[in-house]
């Protein structure tokens, strides 16, 4: 799949990536309209409906991923409410056999994640990944959005990373494209983020569904 002898650098997205996605979606579309509904007495129903419009004007900002915004905004204690459903967070399959193969041929393995930095340290107490990784770096400190083509640069002052040698993956397509146009060389697609969803289809960059793959192309074995 990669010239693995051209990629010294990879840079990892968290949630649906390495993460299975249904944690976030069960907790945004099921788990905060429920208690929304019950806090501010709303029928399920418009809860969701109002909640959707919402999410939607701050889509890919820092805002969106943001849990003291929520908090603010919904009048609801949004960390709180995630340790309540925090029996779903989940790794991936072959994740961390993954990032151990990497580490194992001398690859940097960074975490570039938009998560708030209280859900990530929620996750990685959770599920432990931080011990496989080299470099932990939250959009909120950088100071925008990885939508955003100026965060790959920003990113350079914290992480010693060439662009032309860098293996990027993630799940979002409006993220890959930003990585794209900022010049990141290899880029890879997750096809099912959300395990509990079929897989998508994605002709726009190379893509896969799980990390095994990968672990066969490096030389590892599963």
């Amino acid at each position: 799949m990669f010239d693995w002898t051209q990629i010294d650098t990879v840079l990892l997205d968290m949630d649906g990536t390495l993460l299975d996605l249904h944690f976030d979606n069960h907790f945004w579309l099921e788990y905060v309209p429920r208690r929304y509904a019950e806090q501010h007495g709303l029928s399920l129903e418009a809860a969701t409906q109002e909640l959707l419009q919402r999410y939607s004007k701050v889509e890919g900002t820092l805002n969106w991923y943001c849990v003291d915004y929520w908090s603010r905004e919904l009048a609801l204690d949004i960390p709180l409410l995630k340790t309540e459903v925090e029996h779903l967070i989940a790794v991936h399959p072959h994740v961390v056999d993954f990032l151990q193969c990497l580490k194992d041929k001398g690859k940097a393995r960074v975490l570039v994640t938009n998560a708030h930095q209280k859900a990530l340290q929620l996750k990685m107490g959770k599920t432990r990944l931080g011990e496989h990784l080299d470099q932990v770096v939250c959009a909120h400190d950088v100071g925008l959005p990885k939508e955003n083509p100026a965060f790959w640069g920003r990113l350079r002052q914290v992480v010693n990373y060439s662009p032309e040698r860098t293996l990027f993956i993630d799940d979002s397509l409006p993220v890959l494209r930003s990585a794209h146009a900022y010049g990141i060389a290899h880029l890879l697609c997750m096809l099912q983020p959300d395990a509990k969803q079929p897989a998508r289809d994605s002709a726009e960059f190379r893509a896969l569904k799980h990390f095994e793959p990968l672990l066969c192309s490096l030389g590892c074995q599963t």
